[in-house]
């Protein structure tokens, strides 16, 4: 487990204002799945987007609250959950502490993933601009498909990714070419660091520009279990992260 479901995430270092409209939503993707989001919007106007990819759990409170994080500090954002093909849109918007996600994960499949991700990119445009650059920032299984997408298949300027797995990116490194990022926790027990800077290296030879930062002890999760012991690192993981929104703006 990540973290836990009471878990919510640290503050942008750099607001840029009011969060005009916030709450969760029903989209649906080029198949006809519909699944669930969470979209918040800044009241100010939009230079980039964000879709926010959860860990295993899918939807459930702290990525809708990362959303408004994100529109804290002037992007609109979309959090999509995982499990509409296979479980369905949850009752409550979100997923419950108690929903079986070890069922649903091996059901997922890239196609899937790419299709939900789409949905969110259009429904972000359809709310601010046709021409919105959009990025991708995941966490865990969220953070390894957003290094994946950094091979294109979906309409993206960017990737960024904390603490993912390379053995889930396969063989789309070969094919890299978005701007990532890829933040990495120096005390990750579940993938090792070396794995996840041999991975950078990888993405680099196939062309994509990739910024790996290493934050030395941090256990994986520090963004969101352990982001009140670990605030200087969250706060440069939001530079890092904020630095590829500005980038891809301009």
């Amino acid at each position: 487990m990540c973290h836990s479901h009471d878990s919510r995430p640290p503050a942008a270092p750099r607001p840029a204002g009011d969060v005009a409209e916030r709450g969760t939503l029903a989209l649906a993707s080029a198949d006809g799945t519909e699944f669930s989001a969470a979209f918040a919007a800044p009241a100010a106007p939009a230079r980039a987007g964000v879709v926010v990819l959860p860990d295993v759990r899918g939807l459930h409170p702290f990525y809708v609250a990362l959303a408004e994080r994100f529109a804290e500090a002037g992007l609109p954002a979309v959090a999509v959950d995982w499990f509409g093909r296979t479980a369905g849109r949850p009752a409550t918007g979100t997923r419950e502490e108690d929903f079986d996600w070890g069922a649903h994960v091996p059901l997922m499949t890239d196609e899937g993933v790419d299709a939900d991700v789409a949905a969110a990119v259009a429904y972000l445009r359809s709310r601010t601009s046709p021409d919105l650059p959009v990025v991708v920032v995941g966490f865990c299984l969220g953070g390894s498909h957003a290094w994946r997408l950094a091979a294109g298949g979906v309409d993206l300027a960017g990737c960024a990714g904390f603490y993912g797995q390379p053995g889930r990116v396969g063989e789309a490194a070969d094919r890299a070419a978005l701007p990532t990022v890829m933040l990495i926790a120096g005390a990750d027990s579940a993938t090792p660091v070396e794995d996840q800077l041999a991975l950078a290296d990888r993405m680099r030879a196939a062309g994509a520009d990739v910024d790996a930062p290493v934050y030395d002890g941090a256990p994986h999760s520090f963004f969101d279990r352990g982001f009140a012991e670990w605030a200087a690192a969250c706060d440069d993981a939001w530079e890092h992260v904020l630095g590829l929104t500005d980038r891809v703006a301009r």
